[in-house]
């Protein structure tokens, strides 16, 4: 295996981790797998695999850079809310894991 191949398993691992941790048992691994592998090209930057549920700025960054331009979803107050309420869903977990927080906002607005 790869080194980013390796990363991207890890990665994969802390993400289910967290979303069960979050209490979502039903992992839905295709999709889990295509959010990991959007990541491959920051894996090496941990800053850039973490999101800040308390940084407002940064909370904003996931509504326009996944909620509108990943997932399609031009409605500010129903991408805003969803993000609102992963992170406050994550709130437990100190260093959260991007993977899982996109997986969640993306059940959120499903």
């Amino acid at each position: 295996m790869s080194d980013l191949n390796e990363k991207l398993a890890k990665l994969k691992v802390q993400a289910t981790s967290q979303l069960n941790e979050c209490g979502v048992t039903n992992i839905d691994d295709a999709t889990l797998d295509k959010l990991v592998g959007n990541l491959r090209l920051i894996v090496d930057n941990k800053d850039a695999l973490l999101v800040s549920g308390s940084d407002d700025s940064e909370l904003e960054t996931v509504r326009k850079n996944f909620v509108v331009k990943k997932l399609g979803i031009d409605d500010k107050d129903k991408g805003a809310a969803a993000v609102k309420a992963v992170a406050d869903k994550m709130s437990g977990i100190r260093m959260k894991n991007r993977a899982a927080f996109y997986y969640m906002v993306q059940k959120e607005l499903s």
